[in-house]
């Protein structure tokens, strides 16, 4: 009976790391001072260390040759990354403006989620699910991902304008270069070398990308809850930000489907970048996050709707990559 509910579940996107991401926000709910600033655990170190070993093996993972040979098929790459890093932002810079129901706190984590790069694994699994060109798909999530360190802190420096919020570009950078891309740097470096030792244990590698998530969102969290600021709002106004992001994904969907018809790809190229375009990485989410939003108050309002999409692009896209799949295995 469980195995059968736990098949089902993940089939529309429901698994174990979606599950731990609530339960780190109900445990910061319930014990919100172990989570807190004045916590006697050390997280700061504890998550410092972790983002970097995270990023690391991130980078053991790309194969250089194969993102080499991945260049070729420009026009789907450039599709990809303007819907990333172009479309969706701007987007969303005019969209809130016609939105005055939604909160100004939460109208700064849309902004963010925006400016974010695509996700990795979920998008090549997906991708492969739907039978799309899973070469494309690892390039591109993996060009999104390196992109996106610089990309994100730039867009926010410029989004968050209206919010109240000032993001200095050049020292979120620099922190964001020693934290992420030396790491994934020196990852790249030693693949080679190091990749063969862990390729059969990439299955558990995974735990250590989620567990980095799950601690930054429990501290994030425990400390929005001791200073009581989701207080002031009611269910109905996250519903509010969720329909937000569930009406963005949607859009997003549409265009890209609509521009990549245009542009006449093969099926396989435009399910990439369907799926690769209209994703945005939690990973990188949670951990640009912690650098661009020290504040862990204000991190947690950001993390909000970042997660609200996570969500649904993972049900979402499960659903739509099982019809894919099916209907390309009936041509």
């Amino acid at each position: 009976m469980i195995p059968k509910l736990s098949s089902t579940l993940s089939k529309v996107g429901i698994n174990g790391f979606l599950l731990g991401l609530f339960a780190a926000i109900f445990l910061a709910w319930l014990f919100p001072s172990v989570g807190a600033a004045d916590s006697p655990i050390p997280w700061k170190p504890l998550i410092d260390v972790g983002i970097a070993l995270v990023f690391f093996f991130y980078g053991v993972k790309l194969d250089p040759v194969q993102l080499k040979k991945g260049l070729s098929n420009w026009k789907l790459h450039v599709l990809v990354q303007m819907f990333t890093f172009l479309v969706f932002p701007v987007l969303v810079y005019f969209i809130l403006d016609l939105l005055p129901y939604i909160d100004s706190d939460f109208k700064l984590g849309i902004s963010y989620l925006s400016a974010l790069p695509s996700t990795v694994s979920a998008s090549v699994v997906m991708v492969s699910l739907a039978g799309g060109n899973i070469p494309g798909a690892i390039f591109n999530a993996s060009i999104s991902s390196l992109l996106g360190v610089l990309i994100t802190p730039a867009w926010m420096s410029v989004l968050t304008g209206s919010e109240g919020v000032e993001v200095d570009f050049l020292p979120t950078f620099i922190e964001l270069f020693f934290k992420v891309i030396l790491p994934v740097s020196l990852g790249i470096t030693i693949h080679s070398k190091l990749f063969p030792l862990i390729k059969n244990h990439l299955s558990r590698l995974k735990y250590v990308d989620q567990t980095v998530i799950m601690m930054i969102v429990f501290t994030a969290f425990s400390q929005s809850f001791s200073q009581k600021v989701f207080s002031p709002y009611s269910l109905s106004t996250l519903l509010q930000v969720a329909l937000t992001m569930l009406s963005l994904f949607l859009l997003i969907w549409f265009l890209i489907s609509l521009v990549s018809r245009l542009l006449k790809f093969p099926i396989e190229d435009r399910i990439t970048a369907l799926f690769c375009g209209s994703k945005k990485s939690l990973v990188h989410g949670v951990v640009i996050g912690k650098v661009i939003f020290p504040d862990p108050t204000i991190l947690g309002f950001v993390l909000l709707p970042v997660m609200l999409y996570h969500i649904q692009q993972l049900i979402l896209g499960s659903i739509i990559a099982g019809w894919f799949g099916r209907k390309q295995s009936q041509n």
